[in-house]
């Protein structure tokens, strides 16, 4: 059970795995709020009555870091890092799981800057019309859809892994 790839044992790259997803979503949600939170602050400094129909739109790139967690979460839970010992996790299986954490790690990363970005030019439309803040959403969801594909797929691939090579 000593076997290493490129210098690290199976149960490292799991939990790097679960760290890189964790930290890309965190890195991109906090600068994607930072973005639109920018432009909304802005905005209800003009006009407090705007601040309910900017919180949606400052609270949207927040939900990358959420699913870098629910991928961190599920691969301690999946590989039995919450019991009483640290798991012995096979190279190879270490790797892969790592590998499926990318597409969540990359993506929200990504996805979580541009939401903000796309964001703020929704905040400008809500700004001249409050009664386009509903229409404004859209955009930003836009993007979240890639950013919900990339969950959908590290879940998808961490459960085949979870299947096929349990954690002794």
């Amino acid at each position: 059970m000593n076997e290493v790839v490129w210098g690290l044992d199976g149960t490292t790259w799991a939990v790097m795995g679960a760290a890189f997803a964790a930290i890309g979503g965190g890195i991109g949600s906090a600068i994607g709020i930072t973005s639109i939170s920018n432009a909304a602050t802005g905005i209800v400094t003009e006009d407090s009555e705007k601040f309910g129909r900017m919180l949606p739109l400052a609270a949207m790139p927040g939900t990358q870091g959420i699913y870098g967690l629910i991928t961190a979460i599920l691969v301690l839970s999946f590989f039995g890092f919450f019991g009483d010992a640290v798991p012995a996790i096979d190279a190879s299986t270490g790797f892969k799981v790592f590998l499926a954490c990318l597409p969540v790690a990359a993506i929200c990363l990504v996805s979580a800057i541009y939401q903000g970005m796309t964001a703020v030019g929704a905040a400008g439309m809500v700004a001249r019309r409050s009664e386009e803040a509903g229409k404004a959403l859209i955009f930003p969801a836009l993007v979240e859809t890639y950013a919900v594909f990339s969950l959908i797929t590290t879940i998808i691939i961490l459960s085949r892994i979870a299947a096929l090579y349990p954690a002794s």
